[in-house]
């Protein structure tokens, strides 16, 4: 049986932009580094408990990763992305949501699960997050977010 995953790519946007600049330029997106395995980082998930739809995945595994309930994030309509690669030989899908932070300065209070966390523009996410299908999504949600200004 495939393992599957849901989460949530967070992101927020800077303050101090200037009127001049591009909205890609102001984008920041959440990464949480594991404290297990090779301590790789990705955007809150976590694997779909029974009884539980995606959704309600993806936000009970922020909540526990990354301490932000559903009142401190507007979910992006129109915005859904499936990854699929392979873990150990098995397949795995992890579907991932689009949220934006309500407030810039909100607390991440990470679980054990995870050592640390950094808000990255673009391309440092993508050096950051380092497997293919995670760098893909980065990008088609910054496109995605571009394309709405």
């Amino acid at each position: 049986m495939a393992l599957r995953a849901c989460g949530l790519i967070i992101y927020r946007r800077l303050q101090t932009a200037s009127p001049s600049s591009k909205v890609g330029d102001s984008i920041e997106y959440l990464l949480l580094q594991t404290s297990y395995g090779t301590h790789h980082w990705t955007p809150p998930k976590g694997h779909v408990d029974p009884g539980e739809d995606d959704l309600q995945t993806a936000l009970r595994e922020t909540q526990e990763e990354a301490g932000l309930n559903v009142s401190q994030f507007t979910l992006i309509e129109g915005f859904k992305k499936e990854l699929q690669y392979l873990v150990g030989n098995k397949p795995k899908t992890v579907i991932y949501w689009l949220a934006e932070m309500k407030d810039y300065n909100t607390e991440i209070k990470l679980s054990d699960e995870h050592q640390a966390y950094c808000w990255l523009k673009l391309e440092e996410a993508c050096k950051c997050a380092k497997y293919t299908e995670m760098q893909a999504a980065f990008r088609d949600v910054h496109q995605f977010l571009c394309s709405k200004a």
